[in-house]
């Protein structure tokens, strides 16, 4: 590097970070149900479930399929909600019984979890920034990656 050049700051993004970007993003430009994203072709910036923040937070912007994804962008996709799943299903349990009493899944359903109509924009705004808190404590020593 030259001397005139200036050295990058930036750092590298970890999966606490895009669960705060999804949080935010949410915050901004408003929280969905039903589908990754709000019906809306006048907006590039449509409300979102919280699954949808997360893969805006990955790839920059809306995005429905996995094809339209480099393979970088799915892996921190998954990651972060993966992240996000193992909060909820600590903070807040939401399994499935068939009528059979057998449990159908053993994590709780991150799209379920958003779409519960008792669900508000909020509870779903601060699970995302609490699962951010919970990575960096896991990941992080002081301000350095683990």
């Amino acid at each position: 590097m030259k001397a005139t050049q200036n050295p990058p700051t930036t750092g590298m993004v970890t999966t606490a970070d895009l669960l705060r970007m999804a949080a935010l993003y949410l915050r901004r430009h408003g929280w969905h149900q039903g589908t990754y994203y709000a019906p809306t072709t006048d907006i590039p910036t449509p409300p979102a479930c919280a699954a949808g923040a997360i893969r805006i937070a990955c790839a920059g912007r809306p995005v429905e399929r996995f094809v339209q994804l480099d393979d970088d962008t799915i892996a921190d996709y998954l990651t972060a909600l993966d992240v996000f799943v193992d909060h909820l299903d600590v903070s807040a349990p939401m399994f499935f019984i068939d009528e059979d009493g057998y449990l159908l899944d053993e994590h709780t359903s991150p799209y379920s979890w958003n779409d519960d109509p008792a669900r508000t924009a909020e509870q779903v705004i601060t699970a995302l920034k609490a699962a951010a808190e919970e990575w960096d404590r896991l990941h992080t020593a002081g301000s350095e990656n683990r």
